[in-house]
């Protein structure tokens, strides 16, 4: 311990002694050390840490998927109302099972009426998750079934809409203008379903209690429910699966006659895994991004090191020529490497607590968990290890390469400079090559996300967001309980829209673009043949009212728009996009064709095509267009055909959508008004630009590129302050060389072309390595492309001619410093 003592006593004064070299290595270690750790922190709490519920590996999913029936993602397509019913009464290895739909409320009774996210669960949901409420109680499976109208309330709703009262409990509050008793709230923390971002977390939670419509025969094809449950102890999900296969089997015997050639496979599989599947790719290639900072910072610390270890020969020599020991010196030089890396892995923890502090807010919504990322004990302890390896990795090589001198000769040196020993300088170099190398890898990967941003924001979208403002509401059905009041006030809203100041034209629509909304409706084609084995025709459906094609500007390319001819009685019309014109209908002029809802068994009207548009982009920009139809609002009900019930209600909920002469931005106060004006406890939510909502749709895309832009920006200054310190260290050991080649007759721009040519060479070797290296990564990249080839030669050619320019440039200056020498002092100084 006492010698242990000694050495940080005189690595201390060793690194106060060389302040420019300890404060570079000290932020060169704090960038890479912080960044990985700010990295390690998402990664954390986002795909390692355990889900936040006791025995959180025994929660399981289950959703159907049905054969034929394509409708993207992982294939699941959730589960029906009957098939909540069955696998919660007949599957065996389920301690508890539960389904959830989720739900939006109109809250009120507590001060403004506002617009709440929610989740309708069964009493098994909770029973699975197992998790005690803050106060009060959850609900029962006897108050689910009797359609008892209680809620719980989350922390978050509890506190900011509730003001953290204890006395809540046993309280009425008003959902869509019903009284509902709040029986609980939730502890801190607790969130369920575990939405991805920060927007759209539920609020609260009530009975799911389903309605007699949902328990109909004519609702049975709806797979829009989800379902979670907790194994029992000892059960692999291996058993849960087949246990699920067995009932799926009863599930289709049931089926009416609709959908009684529909065949489904219920998939089982961890809740942890599907929570983070679709952020996994994301992170994964951010914390490689970050490994390669970290790698370019280890290597520019290394050759610091080893710099510092070969001014130092003299004083090695001495020591050991003294009888010093060598492992004492090996002792000395990784402590003082350790104290280093220790040091700026603190100094990067708080870089670290900073970056998150800032940047939390700009994560992407696609990333689920986000609430849980911070710097827990886990995450301090990763950053302390990583400045033990760091350090120690660091300071062995230049070590080594101290306790190599050679005493005699290096004594007999004296203090006179010359070249350094060659195998020193190949491993300077050799670390310098490397790093420009890694160094063009993430540049290349930069460049590639650039290009893939900018061909996502020159898409054609199908409709033009500019001076477009947007808004969502949903009518409570106490107050709007019929088709006739919910008709009188979507016409009379439309109305006073149109005679806004600097309206333009105003349409209502079921499905907005960029919204981030999801459908698929099954549909036949008249005369249309599938080929074998095809899937079912599947197409996102929006009904819309009023102007919606114009107030978004969507281009009509055959045909016409819908007028107001197209009401309840009439013709039933309806207009599909170009991708399903051609699919169906090639090289021919859609209009006239016919296509009705559903599947062949069921008993629906066809409907005659009366307009073509351009394409849309239904969500992010970057994805693939889809298949598409759109349907007068006054003729929805009448396209179901049969499968009509006496109390559907068809618009009672959308987007506004308005198009305007003046900004976007001052017409969001004036809708919000006309809408309180008509109904002034309505509750608008999402009110904004058409702008926003897009730009909103290109956040993850964005947060991508501007996050590995980032690094490899900190990675490219690296290498560069790499390769600059490399040459500068050759030329302050060359200066007695370059002294005697000027004497001789060298010119000054010789000796610069001298100096120039060594970092040329690295720059070269490593850039060759570098494309080499981004080549093999083209794979990781290929899946968050979009537009561009991960072997674009623009990007890499680019890439490699900056770094190769900067190498350059690193070496002018020293070069330079070389040119300048005075030829004769040089020589007298040695």
């Amino acid at each position: 311990m006492q010698a242990l003592i000694l050495d940080t006593k005189v690595a201390i004064r060793q690194l106060l002694k060389s302040p420019g070299f300890t404060l570079t290595a000290l932020l060169m270690l704090a960038l890479g050390i912080g960044s990985t750790t700010a990295i390690f922190s998402i990664v954390e709490g986002v795909l390692l840490r355990p889900l936040p519920f006791p025995e959180s590996n025994r929660l399981m999913v289950l959703a159907d998927t049905i054969a034929g029936v394509n409708v993207g993602g992982n294939g699941e397509a959730g589960v029906t109302v009957q098939g909540i019913r069955t696998y919660s009464r007949d599957t065996h290895t389920f301690a508890a099972l539960g389904g959830y739909t989720f739900n939006g409320y109109e809250l009120s009774g507590v001060s403004e009426p506002a617009q709440v996210n929610a989740a309708r669960l069964t009493a098994g949901v909770f029973q699975a998750l197992q998790v005690t409420p803050l106060f009060g109680r959850v609900f029962t499976s006897d108050e689910d079934e009797h359609s008892v109208q209680v809620a719980v309330l989350s922390y978050s709703a509890w506190r900011s809409r509730f003001h953290g009262d204890e006395r809540v409990i046993g309280t009425k509050i008003l959902l869509d203008r019903k009284p509902y008793l709040v029986i609980g709230v939730m502890p801190k923390g607790f969130e369920f379903p575990l939405q991805p971002g920060q927007l759209n977390h539920v609020e609260l939670w009530v009975p799911m209690s389903f309605s007699p419509q949902e328990l109909s025969p004519q609702a049975a094809a709806n797979w829009s429910y989800q379902m979670v449950g907790r194994l029992k102890p000892g059960v692999s999900p291996q058993q849960a699966q087949t246990d699920a296969n067995r009932v799926a089997q009863e599930i289709m015997r049931g089926f009416p006659a609709e959908i009684a050639n529909l065949r489904i496979s219920p998939v089982v599989r961890p809740l942890q895994e599907e929570t983070i599947e679709q952020s996994r790719p994301l992170i994964r290639t951010l914390f490689l991004a970050v490994a390669v900072v970290l790698l370019i910072a280890c290597a520019n610390l290394a050759g610091l090191m080893l710099v510092r270890a070969m001014r130092r020969q003299r004083e090695v020599a001495v020591r050991l020529a003294l009888g010093a020991r060598a492992i004492a010196l090996l002792r000395q030089s990784l402590m003082e490497s350790l104290l280093l890396s220790v040091s700026g892995g603190l100094i990067g923890l708080g870089l670290a607590a900073l970056a998150l502090f800032v940047g939390k807010r700009l994560l992407p919504e696609s990333l689920p968990r986000v609430s849980e990322i911070g710097l827990d004990w886990s995450v301090v302890g990763f950053a302390l290890l990583l400045g033990i390896v760091t350090g120690a990795l660091c300071g062995l090589a230049p070590a080594f390469a101290a306790l190599r001198t050679n005493v005699n000769d290096t004594l007999k040196e004296g203090g006179r400079s010359g070249t350094a020993g060659g195998s020193h300088a190949r491993l300077r170099s050799a670390l310098v090559i490397a790093e420009i190398a890694v160094a063009l890898v993430l540049l290349t990967a930069s460049g590639l996300l650039l290009r893939s941003f900018d061909k996502m924001r020159h898409v054609n979208l199908g409709y033009a967001p500019e001076n477009v403002t947007t808004a969502a509401y949903s009518l409570p059905q106490k107050q709007y309980s019929t088709q006739t009041q919910v008709d009188v006030f979507n016409k009379e809203l439309l109305r006073r829209l149109r005679e806004l100041p600097g309206a333009a034209s105003v349409g209502f629509t079921s499905f907005l673009p960029a919204s981030g909304n999801n459908n698929n409706q099954v549909f036949v084609v008249e005369g249309y043949t599938p080929p074998k084995g095809a899937d079912m025709n599947l197409a996102t459906v929006a009904t819309v009212m009023g102007d919606y094609f114009n107030a978004m500007r969507i281009p009509l390319l055959r045909g016409r728009y819908f007028t107001e001819a197209d009401k309840h009685g009439s013709q039933l019309v309806l207009i599909v996009n170009h991708k399903l014109a051609q699919k169906y209908w090639p090289n021919q002029d859609p209009i006239g064709k016919h296509l009705r809802v559903g599947t062949e068994q069921m008993k629906t009207p066809w409907m005659t095509v009366v307009g073509e548009v351009v394409d849309v982009k239904l969500n992010s920009p970057d994805e693939v267009t889809k298949e598409q139809y759109y349907i007068s609002l006054d003729q929805s009900e009448d396209a179901i055909g049969d499968m009509a019930q006496p109390g559907d209600i068809n618009g009672n909920g959308g987007y506004i959508v308005l198009r305007s002469m003046l900004p976007a931005e001052r017409m969001e106060n004036s809708l919000t008004a006309t809408v309180r004006a008509l109904d002034p406890q309505l509750a608008l939510t999402q009110v904004q630009t058409m702008e926003h909502a897009v730009s909103e749709s290109e956040a993850p895309r964005r947060f991508n590129t501007i996050l590995i832009s980032s690094f490899a920006f900190a990675a490219v200054l690296l290498a560069v302050l790499g390769i600059y310190s490399v040459i500068a260290f050759s030329v302050a050991s060359r200066i007695q060389e370059m002294a005697i080649r000027m004497a001789l007759g060298s010119q000054r721009a010789d000796i610069m072309r001298l100096i120039i040519s060594s970092g040329a060479k690295m720059a070269v070797v490593g850039c060759v390595l570098g494309l080499v290296g981004a080549a093999a990564a083209s794979g990781l990249l290929r899946s968050i492309l979009f537009g561009v080839s991960p072997f674009d030669p623009v990007v890499m050619a680019g890439a490699a001619i900056a770094v190769f320019a900067l190498a350059i440039a690193a070496s002018a200056l020293p070069a330079r410093r070389a040119a300048t020498i005075d030829p004769m002092r040089a020589l007298r100084s040695e």
